[in-house]
């Protein structure tokens, strides 16, 4: 994965929604099949805001504009579904969004200002990468390996996630609290759909 390169005092900070288990290992596995190298190095993850150095000083406000994007929106259902390719524009196999896809949309828009605010390379496109920067054939295999795979899962919260110079870590995770009542609980999605969880 080719990053951005850092500034003194920066660091490279992103913004995912992190798959959950069981699929996190599953997505994991497919992606190590794959022979992609990067498997070791990152978790398995919608992209919202991808790798954006940021100064190690704009911390606090990074994580008030996160706060306040989590708090004015809702959870909502992932529902992954088959495997498709940006082929030929970038070389990556990835999990396409059945639904959840227009949500995360929304939270990319409303991420994409402040201390976060850049121009995306990319339309933006939600999904799970599987297969990134390999020779056709690996491209290919990874697709065909996918081709049948379904996950379903409800999103709670937004994660932040630091790159430590080998590997991105997770750092922090912000619960979405739009129409969420006191109890805590969301007013929609499925009761029985595997949650993301910080960890």
């Amino acid at each position: 994965m080719r990053l951005p390169e850092c500034g003194p005092g920066e660091r490279l900070v992103g913004v995912a929604v992190a798959v959950p288990e069981p699929y996190r290992t599953e997505l994991h596995e497919a992606r190590a099949r794959s022979g992609d190298p990067d498997a070791a190095h990152v978790h398995p993850h919608v992209t919202l805001v991808g790798p954006t150095p940021v100064p190690r000083g704009a911390r606090d406000d990074v994580d008030a504009h996160l706060r306040a994007v989590a708090d004015a929106h809702a959870p909502f259902e992932v529902h992954l579904r088959g495997a498709a390719t940006f082929r030929p524009v970038t070389p990556v196999v990835f999990v396409p969004l059945l639904r959840g896809a227009a949500e995360c949309t929304a939270i990319e828009r409303a991420l994409r200002a402040g201390p976060l605010a850049h121009e995306p390379r990319y339309a933006f496109h939600p999904h799970v990468t599987v297969a990134h920067e390999l020779d056709e054939a690996a491209l290919d295999a990874a697709q065909a390996a996918m081709a049948d795979y379904e996950a379903t899962f409800l999103v709670t919260h937004l994660h932040r996630f630091v790159h430590d110079g080998r590997a991105w870590q997770e750092e922090r995770a912000y619960p979405l609290r739009g129409g969420v009542p006191r109890d805590g609980a969301p007013r929609h999605g499925r009761p029985d759909a595997a949650v993301v969880r910080p960890t």
